[in-house]
């Protein structure tokens, strides 16, 4: 009987070391889990940040603003536009 006794309680024992162990992986993984939804909320945000400021930096009156002013470079008058239609295209192609 008291073998019995023995073996019950270091079976109680080992089931109980067992629930902490699990419950402290538990926790362990939720606060990782934590951590990374903290860093994903992070990158979105940069993410956003990021999108606007393209957004600004590729704005047309800026590009048109920086090609005059640092390229010297301006839109072509009426007269110097050509047209170019698809069958021409192919002929230029083959010229050398």
């Amino acid at each position: 009987m008291a073998r019995s006794h023995l073996l019950l309680l270091l079976v109680v024992i080992a089931c109980a070391l067992g629930v902490v162990t699990s419950q402290h992986k538990a926790r362990k993984l939720f606060t990782e889990l934590q951590k990374e939804k903290d860093e994903a909320q992070r990158m979105e945000v940069e993410w956003g940040q990021l999108q606007l400021e393209q957004s600004t930096w590729a704005m047309p009156v800026r590009v048109e603003k920086i090609a005059g002013a640092k390229l010297q470079m301006q839109l072509p008058k009426s007269g110097q536009i050509q047209f170019i239609r698809g069958e021409q295209l192919k002929g230029l192609a083959t010229q050398p």
